[in-house]
């Protein structure tokens, strides 16, 4: 089942206006920068919580990736701005600020091979390159990745553009030059390998498409099982952040667990996720007496998205579907995985309304739920955290993928 991208502005259309054009209120003064967490080491790139390209993202995840023409040493380009999402598999690229030539992998009939990714608010559209890929001292080679915005496939099939919301093909509104969908599988549809799915890959010629069947060798991949070494997942530490936010926040992308001194497991709680069913990646949540089966961890969501008809919601509609109560709240709830382990979670929802234009970052930052039974666990999750992914099927000391961990 293909997994939703959730980018960093989810829901956020209205709250990057605002952050955009004016202050959006609260403090009159920065939050200090928490310390930076940053974990020496060859397998390990730098994060940070920022602004992002458009200026304007709150609790977005930016790294760096270089990726060259396949073989190539000298055809490369170096990439910053390209969001961390746990929720996702494989890297995809904005194209119009990518200058490398890069021939598009075939369908099985020959023809170009397409892809159309479906967001929590839109859609993005675009050919699949092969690439090789650069990550802190990691490298994967000839990894089909998504041009997104590519000028040579302009027309988009109907079952693609009415899946609703926003065509995200720029970076002005995609709010980054790329994703790196680091989560806990491999491809990003495997039933696209036997069947012609809707919405999913396409055959197209320069004028018209057709939906397609990919092979998983074709198909969009996360580069992270293709490293030569440190491949069975990634950790994501970033410090705490006070809850009225901060400008910005640095931390560490760590590729592998159990590989290096720098990544070993530790003891922490182990919840493995699910394999089957409508929620393939996700976990459950229990919140104010509920079994919220649909539940999932995403570094790629920029707030904690759950419903809870006692929190106040924001009156403004530059901040439709955030929570803004007086006061800051805290609030618990307990994780659960496929293998019935469980993690009692604190957090704190805050008002929305008053973070200043100039922050970055707010662990407070906490909004209403479109999807029936869910609970996103988004980047303030990972504030003051050590958050493992485990890749499925591959081994560490706690276990075998997929997991996550903290």
């Amino acid at each position: 089942m293909r997994a939703v991208l959730k980018r960093a502005l989810r829901h956020g259309c209205g709250l990057a206006m605002c952050l955009a054009a004016i202050s959006c209120g609260g403090g009159s003064s920065l939050g200090a920068p928490p310390p930076p967490v940053i974990t020496p080491g060859s397998n390990v790139v730098g994060v940070v919580v920022g602004a992002g390209p458009t200026g304007n993202s709150v609790n977005a995840l930016y790294t760096t990736v270089t990726v060259c023409v396949p073989g190539s040493a000298t055809q490369c380009q170096t990439i910053d701005n390209i969001l961390v999402d746990t929720g996702s598999y494989g890297l995809r690229l904005l194209a119009p600020p990518l200058t490398l030539s890069l021939g598009v992998l075939a369908a099985p009939d020959g023809n170009a091979l397409v892809e159309c990714t479906v967001f929590a608010d839109g859609f993005s559209w675009g050919p699949v390159a092969a690439m090789d890929i650069q990550i802190a001292g990691e490298s994967a080679s000839s990894v089909p990745v998504q041009l997104i915005g590519d000028s040579r496939f302009t027309t988009v099939p109907s079952d693609c553009s009415s899946t609703g919301g926003t065509a995200h093909n720029t970076v002005a509104t995609f709010s980054a030059n790329g994703v790196l969908g680091i989560g806990a599988f491999v491809t990003d549809c495997p039933d696209c390998s036997v069947s012609a799915i809707p919405a999913f890959y396409y055959s197209c010629t320069a004028t018209a498409c057709v939906n397609s069947v990919a092979p998983l060798t074709s198909q969009v991949q996360n580069p992270v099982p293709f490293f030569v070494a440190d491949n069975n997942g990634t950790i994501i530490e970033l410090p705490a952040v006070p809850a009225g936010g901060a400008a910005g926040v640095t931390g560490s992308l760590i590729f592998g667990i159990d590989t290096q001194s720098n990544n070993q497991s530790g003891t922490p709680t182990v919840l493995a996720l699910q394999t089957s069913g409508k929620n393939v990646g996700g976990v459950t949540t229990i919140y104010n007496g509920q079994m919220l089966s649909a539940s999932f961890i995403d570094s790629g969501s920029n707030a904690l998205y759950f419903n809870d008809s006692s929190i106040t919601p924001c009156a403004s509609s530059s901040f439709a579907g955030f929570y803004c109560p007086v006061t800051t709240g805290s609030y618990s709830a307990t994780i659960q995985g496929a293998n019935a382990l469980s993690a009692a979670v604190t957090f704190e929802v805050g008002d929305a309304e008053t973070l200043p234009q100039s922050f970055a970052a707010f662990p407070a930052l906490a909004g209403t739920s479109s999807l029936s039974g869910s609970f996103d666990w988004g980047l303030p999750f990972f504030y003051n955290n050590r958050v493992a992914t485990a890749i499925a099927g591959f081994s560490t000391s706690a276990g075998t993928g997929p997991y996550v961990a903290f």
